[in-house]
This record gives C-alpha cells, sequence and structure tokens, in this order.
C-alpha cells in the first residue's frame, strides 16, 4: 500500500510536468524504473503505457484551450509510428544480446546531457534578441528539406515540407520505441525553435501525437509481455489529475521560463541516470541514492516551481 501511494504520487508530480512540457512522463518513469532494478524492456514498455494514459487527459485540456494543430499532429503520429516499431525491434535484439540495460541507460545520459546544454545556450541566447527577430528564421527552413514539396500550412503562420515533418517523426519515433519516451523532451524544441510554432501550439500538438504513437507502442510492447502494470496503473492514476493543472498552466509562464526549467530537468536527469549506471556497475550504495534523490527530487522541486509560477500569475491577474 505504501509502494502504491508513493507511486500515486510521484504520477502526479509528471503529470503536471507532462501537461506543462509537454513530455510523455515516461521521461521520469523509465529512468526511475531502471533505478529500481527492472529489466530494460519492462521499463521501456510500462513507461510507453504510463505515456499513453497520461496523453489522453493532457490532449482532451489541451484540445479545449485550442492548442492542437491536427494536421501536423497526423503527419507526426504516421511518422512516429514507424520510428516506434523501428526502436522496439533494436531493444529487443539488444535485450537478447544481455546489452539492453547498459545501452539504455548510456543512451539516456547523452540525450539527456546532450538536450539539456543545447536548450540552456538557446534560451540564454533569446533573452538577448528580440522576441520576433529570434522566431524571423527557423532552424529547419535554412535547409532544403524544410522548403520541399509538397508543403502545408501549418497554425502560428508556418509552412513546412511534408516530408520534414514526416523525417522529425520517423527520427523522434525510433528513439521513442528505443527508450520508452513520448519524444516530448526532443520534439517540442524541434517544433518551437526547428518549426517556429509557438510554445502553446506545440506542446499541444506534441501531446496529442504522443496520445497516437503511444497507443500503438503500448500495444506493441504489451504483447512481448513487457509492462508492468502494477507500478503503471497507481502512476496512472495520480498522473491523470497532474496533467489537467499542468495543461491549465501552459499559457502562464513565458516561453524562456518554460524551456529554461525544461534543460535543467534534463540536466539532473542525466546525472541521476548516470549515478544509477555506475553504482549498478561497481556496487557504490551512495550513487545509487542519489540517483533516487534526483530523479524523485527534480519532479517534486520542478513541478512545485510550474505550479507557483503559474499561482503567481493567476494571483496577479485577478489582482490586476
Amino acid at each position: 500500500m505504501i509502494e502504491a501511494l508513493f507511486f500515486v504520487g510521484f504520477g502526479f508530480l509528471v503529470g503536471i510536468l507532462f501537461g506543462f512540457f509537454g513530455l510523455g512522463g515516461s521521461f521520469f518513469v523509465t529512468p526511475a524504473l531502471l533505478v529500481l532494478g527492472h529489466p530494460a524492456e519492462a521499463a521501456v514498455g510500462s513507461g510507453l503505457v504510463f505515456v499513453f494514459g497520461t496523453s489522453i487527459a493532457a490532449a482532451v485540456t489541451h484540445r479545449s484551450a485550442g492548442h492542437i494543430d491536427y494536421t501536423l499532429g497526423t503527419l507526426l503520429i504516421l511518422g512516429m509510428a514507424t520510428g516506434i516499431e523501428a526502436g522496439r525491434r533494436a531493444l529487443f535484439w539488444l535485450a537478447a544480446e544481455g546489452l539492453a540495460d547498459i545501452v539504455i541507460s548510456i543512451t539516456y545520459v547523452v540525450l539527456l546531457a546532450v538536450g539539456g546544454v543545447l536548450i540552456l545556450r538557446r534560451v540564454r541566447r533569446d533573452r538577448a534578441v528580440d522576441a520576433v527577430e529570434r522566431r524571423a528564421v527557423p532552424v529547419f527552413k535554412r535547409y532544403a528539406l524544410g522548403r520541399l514539396p509538397p508543403r502545408i500550412s501549418l497554425r502560428s503562420d508556418v509552412r513546412v515540407s511534408v516530408w520534414l515533418v514526416l523525417g522529425v517523426g520517423v527520427g523522434i519515433g525510433m528513439l521513442s520505441g528505443f527508450l520508452g519516451v513520448g519524444g516530448g523532451f526532443l520534439m517540442v524544441p524541434s517544433l518551437i525553435y526547428g518549426i517556429g510554432i509557438s510554445k502553446s501550439v506545440a506542446v499541444g500538438t506534441d501531446i496529442f501525437q504522443i496520445a497516437g504513437s503511444s497507443a500503438f507502442g503500448s500495444a506493441r510492447y504489451f504483447q512481448r509481455d513487457a509492462v508492468h502494470f502494477s507500478v503503471v496503473l497507481p502512476l496512472l492514476g495520480g498522473s491523470v489529475f497532474g496533467s489537467y493543472v499542468g495543461s491549465r498552466l501552459t499559457d502562464l509562464v513565458d516561453e524562456q521560463a518554460l524551456m529554461g526549467y525544461f534543460a535543467i530537468v534534463l540536466l539532473l536527469d542525466s546525472v541521476a541516470v548516470a549515478s544509477k549506471t555506475i553504482s549498478h556497475a561497481y556496487g557504490i550504495q551512495v550513487l545509487h541514492d542519489l540517483s533516487i534523490t534526483l530523479l524523485f527530487g527534480t519532479a517534486l522541486v520542478v513541478a512545485t516551481l510550474v505550479v507557483y509560477r503559474g499561482g503567481r500569475t493567476i494571483y496577479r491577474d485577478s489582482a490586476g
């Protein structure tokens, strides 16, 4: 009972972060299950099921707020599903070779650290220039693929190549199927900085595509009996309420603050997974304890900051 209540509370915190950042939640859940000793394929499969359950509630909230670009989201789902299947096949091959745990852990460390550093650099650069200027030339528009026909019109007055959107979906989908993540920690920055859509539409559309692509991934892992429902169900019980809170706060915190928090979470979780990997390899208990503290402590602190910033904005608006 105590363990179940713990996972309910953890799910609530992760739900807040998911609804706010557009993260799939397994970004916390999969590393946590690895730290707690679950096999890599079960941690990945359980993470995808958690992603699916949490994304449904958050997608409904973002739909009511008008944050979803359905054309973009549908194309991303198609690309993600293709990538997820490729990533799943790679993971089960590594599991058969006895390499899955170490490869997954190292991949998490590298991706989270690189993503955190790049986003922090972008946030610092954005603070030094005018908002209109920094959104004038999205990254992907500098390359021919971003202009390759056919092109579609998106919200936020953006036109983009169908092939670019599918390519982004396939690439991030491979990581999703391999790591058990919804892909938000790469998808949201790609949509904001790469394609040029607004942060609220990026988060809402990302959560919409997560709902569709993670449903496919969950079904594929469930077929291989790689889902631990004893952990997933309590997590989902808490995350449904947390994702509603986080989704409501998306428009209340400015883009720089949102992405700055995002980067800090990535970097701290990278350290947590690295500590877990070293502790398991050399039996260093203090590093194992550090990894657990960072994973769960980061969720608590950052979720509290999100709620505080959003609550302060609501208070100021009502007082004004």
